[in-house]
């Protein structure tokens, strides 16, 4: 089993429920989940007309490998109800995977750890809750180390 972090993003529609039902479609004999972070709720970045987000993580063990894994979140959006839309968008649910382990995969479908992880503290900050001192694997710095870089960032904790 691979400890795993993944990372949680909805600002369409009933913002809370969309982050539980990920956590409760995602649970299985396959992938189970350990804790949850907060719910966090952040301004978009890059498209910013559009509505507040709701971020949360994830921690869990998993038996699938990386692409397994993509492939059944992708399968959760889909259920859920997410469609294509404009990158960096509006979306009902969007689930990365920011940490397998310490593995690190690079093609063109899939990049782990997540390529933007270390520049997000909508990330960074429900990580930090569950894991400060883990190690991204390709720098070697914490997520405390990586979260005092982007502290600007508006950010706002709702709940435990």
């Amino acid at each position: 089993m691979k400890l795993i972090y993944l990372g949680l993003g909805t600002n369409l529609g009933d913002r809370r429920r969309n982050l539980a039902q990920a956590a409760l479609r995602l649970d299985a004999t396959d992938l189970s989940i350990l804790r949850e972070s907060s719910i966090y709720e952040t301004e978009p970045r890059d498209l910013l007309e559009q509505p507040w987000f709701l971020n949360q993580v994830l921690e869990a063990e998993t038996s699938l490998f990386p692409r397994q894994l993509q492939a059944r979140l992708q399968r959760v959006e889909r259920m859920l109800g997410k469609r294509p839309t404009v990158p960096k968008g509006p979306r009902l649910i969007d689930i990365d995977i920011l940490l397998y382990g310490d593995t690190v995969v690079s093609t063109p479908e899939l990049e782990i750890p997540h390529p933007r992880m270390q520049d997000r503290r909508f990330v960074l900050e429900p990580l930090a809750e569950l894991a400060p001192d883990v190690r991204h694997p390709q720098t070697g710095r914490t997520v405390r180390e990586m979260l005092a870089e982007v502290a600007q960032q508006n950010i706002r904790r709702l709940s435990a």
